[in-house]
């Protein structure tokens, strides 16, 4: 029998026009990949976990062709700087900024998060 991770209080949120807007459990992501969340204005975010614990948001959309898919792409790091490939073209974007690293025109994007202790936390 496969048990389902247990579920903790860390969450993680994004910063959204001045507030702090919770996306998912810290436990909801896997260090190297991304997920998908949906904001209440219905722009798509991906969410990523680095291998050190740090998380990034950034736009879930592919400027470069439309797609919803830069959740599913490949973690990195380009001079120090940690990026996404996309799935699709391999453009790289800049998780802290969201500025494409293979064209400077383009970028996405990026929100500020943090994570911590949702119980903790006073309206």
């Amino acid at each position: 029998m496969t048990m389902a991770p247990e579920r903790t209080a860390v969450r993680v949120e994004l910063l959204v026009d001045q507030r702090w807007f919770a996306v998912c459990e810290l436990t909801d992501l896997t260090p190297g990949r991304g997920v998908a969340a949906l904001l209440p204005d219905g722009t798509q975010v991906a969410i990523f976990l680095d291998r050190s614990g740090r998380t990034y948001a950034i736009a879930n959309r592919d400027p470069f062709t439309g797609a919803y898919v830069l959740s599913r792409g490949l973690l990195g790091s380009a001079g120090g700087r940690p990026f996404v490939a996309s799935p699709l073209l391999k453009q790289r974007f800049d998780l802290e900024t969201g500025r494409c690293l293979d064209d400077e025109t383009v970028a996405v994007q990026a929100y500020v998060t943090r994570t911590g202790d949702a119980a903790a936390r006073v309206a």
